[in-house]
């Protein structure tokens, strides 16, 4: 297959065109085929050099490169106006004269009719005499040239929807070129895509309605009309198309937290289906998987829980070389790269590493606990503290006697636990009863891997420094609640 994305310069990459721009890449890759970028730039205004390089580094970032391109709509506008031309000289569109207060009314009109065509115009151009509109043309007043849409119906097999049928009296006589002989975006892209022999058409729902514009025009100029698909638009997740609130944002901005694969992953399950349960894929996968027959026809939602829960899953499943890379590269963004503070032992941050990813969602969250084995203080969430260090005096009792037992202790998983077992069993307590304050204690969390490989990766210095900070921690906030007490209780 032959396929294009064609974004507008005038906005970021966001989550919808990544979508249709990710469906057409994986249709290149698995047919064989080829993948055109082309920026459709004709709106001068709006269109920017910064948008069109945050485009293609979204694009890159994701890993959806392209054959061809990137082509600009802007390079053919000439081309454009000789097509809207050549339909005028074979009588397939007409000039029209509107005044701006004509035109205005015509809209009125066409919003009271729920949108129903009107034809005012087509209309206006019919009571000319013969001869006028050529003769006003040559005199230079402005016009512009409408589209002659024929009578009948436009009818296309559609790959998502199947059969498509739109009356061509419900749709209006459409503007090719402007006043100042610019092309409008329905001529251009006809000509674009029979330029490049585009020879299947995959956007979403929203370009439903330029189908059959489309269609007629590519038939009227003698072009090869290509295969149509239409996506279902994503929803958020009050079944509302997709906005800003509900994450429609730059792709970039997902480039902080989400590996590029998860992404991709995510991307492909809206509003496609591999046919089974099957949701964790690699790139590869989804290519030999991907099909038209599998794309759903009704919205897909997105689901950031979701999204963070399969980068997650990447985060588990990438290779430990390229993860900490990866974690270093933000360490040192962060400035956190003190080589003096990586334990010297033997595959040591590799195995933190694969610790800690199995509970982290995104490469930040992965980055803050990497820190926490790291010099540094460690900030107690206030939830943990009140959970698990509630009785103040007995999480004292309990930190100064593992800090007794873990300072003779032989530091490997083991031992540690052999410790600490040993520890609850003569305090006639479960094990559970110390291990949740020394977690506090070591991480601020009330949560974490298991509290032994917690105790090797920290290493013994920093383990015990830690125990140490927390009584200190807790012996203050006694102190503070018992002169909080005899000020409550001392005479007037």
């Amino acid at each position: 297959m032959r396929v294009r994305f064609a974004p507008s310069p005038t906005g970021f990459l966001h989550v919808g065109g990544a979508r249709t721009a990710l469906f057409n890449w994986l249709l290149a890759r698995q047919s064989g085929g080829t993948f055109v970028l082309r920026i459709e730039d004709t709106d001068r205004a709006r269109s920017s050099v910064a948008m069109t390089n945050a485009i293609r580094r979204g694009l890159e970032w994701l890993g959806i490169d392209w054959d061809e391109g990137p082509y600009f709509q802007s390079d053919r506008v000439a081309e454009h106006t000789a097509a809207g031309r050549k339909l005028l000289a074979a009588g397939r569109a007409y000039r029209d004269f509107s005044t701006p207060e004509e035109l205005a009314r015509d809209r009125a009109n066409i919003a009271a009719l729920a949108g129903e065509a009107t034809r005012a115009a087509r209309r206006r151009a019919e009571s000319l005499a013969p001869g006028e509109a050529d003769e006003r043309a040559a005199a230079g007043e402005p016009h512009a040239v409408r589209f002659l849409v024929p009578e009948g119906s436009t009818e296309w097999e559609d790959a998502v929807h199947g059969t498509m049928r739109f009356r061509n009296q419900d749709i209006d006589d459409l503007v090719i070129l402007r006043a100042d002989d610019s092309p409008t975006y329905n001529l251009a892209v006809v000509c674009d895509d029979a330029h490049v022999r585009i020879d299947m058409v995959l956007r979403g729902d929203d370009h439903l309605s330029n189908t059959p514009k489309q269609i007629l025009l590519a038939r009227a100029l003698g072009f090869p009309v290509p295969r149509f698909g239409h996506v279902p638009l994503i929803l958020g997740g009050d079944g509302k198309r997709l906005s800003k609130r509900h994450g429609a944002t730059d792709i970039a901005e997902y480039r902080r937290d989400m590996l590029p694969e998860a992404m991709v992953n995510f991307l492909a399950l809206l509003g496609w289906s591999p046919g089974d349960d099957r949701e964790v894929m690699d790139r590869e996968e989804i290519i030999r998987r991907f099909s038209l027959g599998r794309i759903l026809r009704k919205g897909a939602v997105f689901d950031a829980d979701k999204l963070a829960w399969l980068n997650g899953r990447h985060l588990s499943r990438m290779d430990l070389a390229r993860l900490e890379a990866l974690v270093n590269a933000r360490l040192a963004d962060l400035q956190q790269a003190n080589e003096a503070a990586v334990q010297d032992r033997p595959g040591w941050s590799e195995g933190l590493l694969d610790m800690l990813r199995a509970r982290a969602r995104s490469v930040d969250a992965l980055v803050r606990n990497v820190l926490l084995y790291r010099p540094g203080e460690v900030r107690y969430e206030p939830a943990a503290v009140r959970k698990h260090w509630k009785r103040p005096a007995q999480a004292q009792e309990y930190l100064e006697a593992l800090r007794r037992v873990l300072d003779g202790c032989e530091w490997q998983p083991e031992p540690l636990e052999h410790a600490l077992r040993g520890l609850a069993e003569d305090l006639g307590v479960g094990a559970g009863r110390l291990i949740h304050p020394l977690r506090v204690a070591l991480t601020g969390q009330a949560v974490s891997p298991g509290i032994f490989d917690v105790l090797y990766y920290l290493g013994k210095d920093l383990s015990l420094d830690r125990i140490d900070r927390a009584l200190e921690t807790l012996a203050a906030g006694q102190a503070e609640l018992r002169a909080g007490t005899r000020g409550r209780t001392a005479p007037a």
